[in-house]
């Protein structure tokens, strides 16, 4: 009677060590040799793109809130587990079943190909470091499985002994040791990549290097007072590197400013082209705007103030002239984001411009250089088109927006808003005299008047900080006299026009977060 052969013990367990090693050795082979190519054309960023594209507004909603702006590293760590678990499963087939595991990987590197291709401003040819790293993986998991093929032994045979018949016994000594050589080639690899892709691109030193012209038009001077004096508070101004960053690019776009171009067309007179240099020869103008998320939750910090300098839209749109009937600007960034904004919105006098310099510097990557868009008054996600490249003036009835396709409305102006900045909810404070300060806005119609309450009391009015202008954020602060135990605070505010901030609750989709924020602290 035959001897029933079987697998020796954790075989199995190496053979999904081997797939995910092999995945390894795809992203980073396709990482190094992506360092010739555009940065989109990178597997992980490409993936993680087009899992943003197709992410529900819930769950977008639900990553914002639960991480904030570390979305985007919460997202790479999930794609991380995620590939882990299949690299697990494709080694463990590729080891029982080799042609099932060839298709697997090749059906796997036919996604990651796909998008690629399908990213905006990326060619065909970017598919290649792609390819290149499928084929390598492909070749590191066969490489990785044949000596656990060898390992099949006898029962009564140990793994790391040879058998009578003359069968090869691979040590699993041998096996981890190719492993693990394997796997510091990819981590050498993509760190090469990384490098690499540093080495070549010399937008950073580009835009270090760049001198801002000086504004036609300066920003109005700031007026003493615009701080709110409770120790804490968020600078009035918000510094460049504690801006908030909301978007959809997995992969900061590296555009030379050179290079960039900007096209106004669609239904207009005629159709505008806009180099860097033109803008730089043009009547910029500096403006204090505050901007904000539409994912900003009750009492969250999606919101950012910041001296911009720009060319304002109106003009260029007065150069383009639209015709009758046009409602709507489509921006679209050179990553694929678009944003639709009202065409009256940019020809009015609110000054929305084609920014190229914050805080007196030019823009950050991050933040849209080498241009983005500005405009006061409405959520980020119909208007603060980063990295914008083209203009399409349209109608709301022919063209639909990134997001507006994703469930969001067409037009989002931004709702009365304030929030509890200090104390912190959940914060234990002394009794007797407790500063109480937060950050109100209500942009193009300005701040007039904040309430606070303790608990189920009367409304008190705060004092508020000066006002800067109608487009920026107002602080404001408030003399508590705590006594000890729970308390509840809450804070509402009243705009320019008279109204006060509704208490109704509303999740940010499809137009903005609304409410009261209640912050809870104890009294000792």
């Amino acid at each position: 009677m035959k001897t029933q052969r079987n697998w020796p013990k954790g075989t199995t367990a190496m053979a999904a060590l081997a797939g995910v090693v092999a995945a390894a050795v795809v992203l980073a082979v396709a990482e190094l040799i992506g360092a010739f190519f555009t940065a989109r054309a990178t597997p992980l960023f490409a993936l993680g793109s087009t899992f943003i594209d197709f992410t529900p507004p819930w769950m977008k909603d639900f990553a914002i809130a639960t991480f904030g702006t570390n979305d985007k590293a919460a997202l790479f760590a999930g794609m991380g587990v995620t590939i882990a678990l299949l690299a697990c499963v494709l080694g463990v087939v590729a080891f029982r079943k080799w042609a099932l595991g060839v298709l697997g990987v090749l059906f796997m590197g036919a996604v990651i190909v796909g998008a690629v291709v399908t990213r905006a401003g990326v060619n065909p040819v970017d598919a290649i470091p792609s390819v290149l790293g499928t084929l390598a993986g492909l070749v590191a998991l066969r490489l990785l499985v044949a000596p656990l093929w060898r390992l099949k032994a006898w029962p009564e045979a140990p793994a790391d002994q040879s058998a009578d018949d003359g069968r090869p016994a691979t040590s699993r000594r041998r096996f981890f040791a190719a492993a693990g050589i394997t796997a510091v080639g990819a981590g050498i690899a993509a760190t090469g990549g990384r490098l690499l892709s540093a080495a070549r691109s010399n937008i950073a030193q580009a835009r270090s290097a760049m001198q801002l012209p000086a504004p036609a038009k300066a920003a109005a001077a700031v007026p003493e007072g615009v701080q709110s004096p409770v120790a804490g508070m968020p600078s009035w101004l918000t510094p460049n590197n504690e801006f908030y960053r909301i978007d959809t690019a997995l992969s900061v776009p590296e555009i030379n400013a050179a290079d960039w171009e900007l096209r106004i067309h669609g239904m207009v007179e005629e159709e505008v082209r806009l180099t860097f240099q033109d803008l730089l020869d043009a009547e910029l103008i500096e403006t204090h705007v505050s901007l904000t998320c539409v994912s900003n939750p009750v009492g969250g910090n999606l919101a950012g103030n910041a001296k911009w300098l720009g060319l304002p839209i109106r003009e260029v749109l007065r150069r383009a002239r639209p015709k009758d009937g046009a409602d709507m600007v489509l921006s679209t960034s050179i990553d694929g984001f678009s944003a639709s904004t009202p065409l009256e919105v940019l020809q009015d006098d609110r000054d929305a411009i084609l920014a190229i310099g914050m805080n007196g510097e030019p823009l950050p990557l991050e933040h849209g250089y080498p241009v983005r868009m500005v405009v006061p008054g409405l959520y980020g996600f119909v208007s603060a088109t980063k990295w914008v490249v083209d203009l399409e003036v349209t109608r709301f009835a022919d063209s639909k927006a990134y997001w507006t396709d994703r469930g969001w409305s067409e037009r989002g102006p931004i709702k009365t808003m304030a929030r509890v900045d200090v104390p912190k909810s959940f914060a234990k404070v002394p009794a007797g005299k407790v500063a109480v300060g937060g950050t109100a806005w209500a942009q193009t119609r300005g701040i007039t008047k904040v309430e606070v309450q303790i608990d189920n009391n009367d409304w008190a009015e705060a004092e508020l900080s000066t006002e800067a202008s109608l487009v920026t954020w107002r602080q404001w602060s408030y003399q508590w006299d705590a006594t000890p135990g729970p308390h509840y605070i809450k804070v509402r505010a009243t705009d320019g026009t008279g109204e006060v901030q509704t208490d109704q609750r509303a999740d940010p989709v499809p137009d903005g977060a609304s409410g009261w924020q209640s912050v809870m602290v104890t009294v000792q």
